[in-house]
Formats: structure tokens, C-alpha cells, sequence
């Protein structure tokens, strides 16, 4: 191969990569949860992780909450059984909005990436998101705000 194509083939490999890795983790639609506040927690029920389609139901990964008391969404993650973590979807780095999917939150600013627990992965950022403290109680996932 020449030293022509075979700039041309990375050049258009390194195009394509962002592309399908964006088609590969965006499996997973957004969900906006419903939820209220009492006492400064943040309440979700726990069927909001439900998908229910013709007699079956299948569980999200994940959901986002709006809430009024911050400007951007938290992301409330179910990291195992009965197990969830949230997470403000605000990048550390510059504060732009972070996407979710493929089990990590990524900045479509500058490609900082974190964990689902808000550690940083990767660069730029070097401070982790700012996380919740959660907990269950009657069929509700409690977020404490404070």
C-alpha cells in the first residue's frame, strides 16, 4: 500500500470511529423519570426503571430526574440489585452536560468520561461528579440533596 491510501484509510477510520461508538453505546433510549421532593430528598419510584410492552417487562439501566434545585439532570444509575447510584450530569471539567450510555458518562466537549459511581476515567476533568447518597424505602428510591 502506498503512503497515500494508507493515510486516506486511517483518515477515514479515525472519521468513522466516533460514529459507531456513539451507534454502538446509544442502545439505550433516555428516560426522564417522574418524581417529587419531600424533606430534601428527591423521590423515584422504583417502577420507573420499568418497560412494560405486551405482557413483558424489561428494566432500564438508568434514568434521569429533573429537579428544580439544580440546573442540570441527575442521573440515578441501578448498579446492581437494589443497588443504585446518582450522579449530577455535570461535567467537572468545563460544565457542559454529560451523555449516558454504555456505563459511563461521557463529555461531548472535550471527552472526559466517568464511571457510573461519577470517578473520572478519563480526561480532561480531574475531579469526580458530584454524587448523592440513595437509598430504598417502600418501593421508592430516596435521593438525599444536602
Amino acid at each position: 500500500m502506498d503512503r497515500k491510501k494508507f493515510l486516506k484509510t486511517c483518515g477515514m477510520g479515525l472519521i468513522g470511529l466516533p460514529f459507531a461508538s456513539a451507534l454502538l453505546t446509544s442502545c439505550e433510549s433516555i428516560y426522564y423519570a417522574t418524581s417529587s421532593i419531600k424533606n430534601n430528598s428527591l423521590i423515584v419510584p422504583l417502577s420507573e426503571f420499568e418497560i412494560v410492552k405486551k405482557n413483558t417487562t424489561t428494566y432500564r439501566t438508568f434514568v434521569l430526574v429533573k429537579t428544580s434545585r439544580e440546573d442540570f439532570p441527575i442521573c440515578l444509575y441501578k448498579t446492581g440489585n437494589n443497588e443504585y447510584t446518582a450522579a449530577l450530569m455535570k461535567c467537572t471539567h468545563r460544565g457542559c452536560e454529560l451523555n449516558v450510555g454504555g456505563g459511563i458518562y461521557s463529555c461531548p466537549c472535550h471527552g472526559s468520561e466517568f464511571d457510573t459511581k461519577g470517578g473520572v476515567l478519563e480526561g480532561p476533568a480531574d475531579q469526580d461528579l458530584k454524587t448523592y447518597k440513595t437509598s430504598i424505602q417502600n418501593e421508592n428510591i430516596y435521593i438525599e440533596l444536602s
